[in-house]
């Protein structure tokens, strides 16, 4: 938005985060059914991760690069959930504006890295079926460290690029956010100054961080899917299948709901759907990947189980 004339260009020292719902009554609620939500997110997500770190059969790169997909994901509902609760419980809706800027960066380094990690993940059941003879050493340990490295790096980089471009804006008011947390294309609504290099570089940062690792990864469950079909044995390809399917129906709940929040960035005001999108980025995502990801896999319900009894692995 333009400025206005006498309008003080003086950035705000804090913004008002409306929250979820706005009756107390809801508010209760909202709180009991998120504070359920982070617990059993983050007991899901370290409980898979034990169950990798624990289990001989699991230390493989495909549990490798999902027991970091559980830190991101440990990481991505902490930088949002817990100060939401916080904020119902002292009935204080305000945010300082260092707090908000720190919560984006955050949000974004992990979201970023959540779109390389997936790409890499795709790479290595590639690797694991199209390349059977020769994955043990195009997918090494010392690779698999390598492709996490620059994927944070690269996350890493995209957020310190949104939140250092963020601090060139200026804010005058109005400074109440329609949602629960802060995020790009809010602050961009109650910016007085011009937005155009920022939308722009959020652009950039689209193609480069969805569009290009979205490309990636249908290249190559093409060509895993092709090698699949090859496969004579129906358990065979069953078995394929149930590796890949968990991992793709990821892949279409993170970029289904992260496509559809930035590539809103024309509207006025915040919707109701912006905060519908967000409880899935940032809540029901992360709850859900632990389920996907054991519900068909026996060796990681199995792995789990000895991790909940206490009893150590037989092989």
């Amino acid at each position: 938005m333009e400025p206005e004339v006498g309008v003080n260009r003086t950035s705000v020292p804090e913004f008002i985060l409306l929250g979820l719902v706005e009756t107390e009554q809801l508010q209760s609620v909202v709180f009991v059914v998120f504070l359920f939500a982070y617990l059993l997110t983050v007991g899901g997500n370290l409980s898979i991760l034990a169950a990798i770190l624990v289990e001989p059969k699991l230390h493989t790169p495909m549990y490798f690069f999902l027991g970091n997909l559980s830190v991101l994901d440990v990481g991505c509902i902490t930088v949002t959930v817990p100060s939401m609760l916080a904020r119902l419980l002292s009935h204080k809706r305000t945010v300082p504006y260092r707090a908000c800027l720190t919560q984006l960066f955050f949000f974004h380094l992990l979201a970023g890295m959540d779109c390389f990690l997936l790409t890499v993940m795709a790479y290595d059941r590639f690797l694991a079926i199209c390349r059977p003879l020769t994955y043990s050493t195009q997918m090494s340990k010392t690779v698999q460290r390598m492709l996490v490295v620059v994927s944070w790096a690269l996350g890493f980089t995209n957020a310190l690029n949104h939140t250092l471009t963020l601090t060139t804006l200026n804010f005058c008011g109005p400074h109440v956010i329609n949602h629960f947390y802060c995020d790009l294309p809010q602050l961009f609504q109650l910016s007085c100054s011009s937005t155009q290099l920022n939308e722009l570089l959020l652009f950039v940062a689209a193609a480069f961080m969805a569009v290009t690792p979205l490309v990636l990864i249908t290249v190559s469950y093409a060509h895993v899917a092709a090698a699949v079909l090859q496969i004579r044995s129906v358990e065979g390809r069953k078995k394929a299948f149930s590796t890949c399917g968990s991992h793709l129906t990821v892949v279409c709940l993170f970029y289904g709901t992260g496509i559809f929040n930035y590539m809103r960035l024309g509207s006025e005001e915040s919707s109701d759907k912006d905060k519908g999108v967000g409880v899935f980025n940032t809540v029901i995502n992360p709850m859900l990947n632990p389920l996907i990801y054991s519900l068909r896999n026996p060796d990681v319900q199995g792995a789990l189980w000895r991790v909940l009894v206490g009893k150590q692995s037989l092989t």
